[in-house]
C-alpha cells in the first residue's frame, strides 16, 4: 500500500454561525462546534484511505475562543498519522475578523477514525509521509497520544507504552 501525504487528505470547510446554531451568549454551540469537525474529520478520513471511515474517538478538544454569532469559521482538518486501520485526524479552528479579514486560530481537536468494509469491519489504510515541520510533529507526537489513549482505556498496559515511557527515562 502505497504511502500518502497530510495534504492528500486535507479538508476545508467554511461557514457562517447563524442565529439558531448559538447559545444565549450569542457564541457557537459546542456541540454544533463538534459536529462541523466530525464531518470535516470524516471526509479527510475517507480522502486519506478511499474507505467508509466512522468515527471512533474524539481524542481531544480545545475550545480556546468563543465563536460569535455571524463569524465566518473554517474546519481545517488532515490525517496526521495512519495505524492499521485507524487514522489521527487533526483539526483546526480559525475566525474570520469581520472587519479587516485577518484569520485567527480559535479552538482545536483531534479525533480517530477507522477505515471499514462493507460488513463494517476494519481494513487496511495506507501509512503516511509527513512533509512540513508541522506534519512531522504531529506525526511523532501521534504514536504518544495513542498509546495515553490505550493505556487510560484499559487497552495497554503501561509498562507496554514505549512512547510514552521514553519521556520520562533518559
Amino acid at each position: 500500500m502505497q504511502a500518502k501525504t497530510p495534504s492528500e487528505s486535507r479538508t476545508i470547510m467554511t461557514d457562517l454561525v447563524l442565529p439558531s446554531e448559538t447559545n444565549p451568549l450569542n457564541n457557537l454551540f459546542g456541540g454544533e462546534l463538534l459536529a462541523r469537525m466530525d464531518r470535516a474529520a470524516s471526509i479527510a478520513a475517507r480522502r486519506h484511505s478511499r474507505r467508509v471511515t466512522v468515527t471512533a474517538s474524539v481524542n481531544h478538544v480545545a475550545f480556546n475562543r468563543a465563536i460569535p454569532l455571524g463569524s465566518v469559521v473554517t474546519v481545517e482538518a488532515c490525517v496526521s498519522r495512519a495505524f492499521n486501520s485507524s487514522m489521527e485526524i487533526y483539526l483546526d479552528v480559525w475566525i474570520e475578523d469581520r472587519e479587516n479579514g485577518h484569520r485567527s486560530k480559535a479552538n482545536e481537536a483531534i479525533y480517530t477514525f477507522v477505515a471499514v468494509d462493507d460488513t463494517a469491519k476494519p481494513v487496511a489504510v495506507p501509512p503516511i509521509t509527513p512533509e512540513t515541520k508541522l506534519e512531522k510533529e504531529r506525526y511523532e507526537a501521534a504514536l504518544r497520544r495513542k498509546q495515553l489513549s490505550l493505556v487510560l482505556a484499559g487497552k495497554m498496559k503501561p509498562n507496554e507504552a514505549t512512547e510514552l515511557k521514553a519521556l520520562f527515562t533518559e
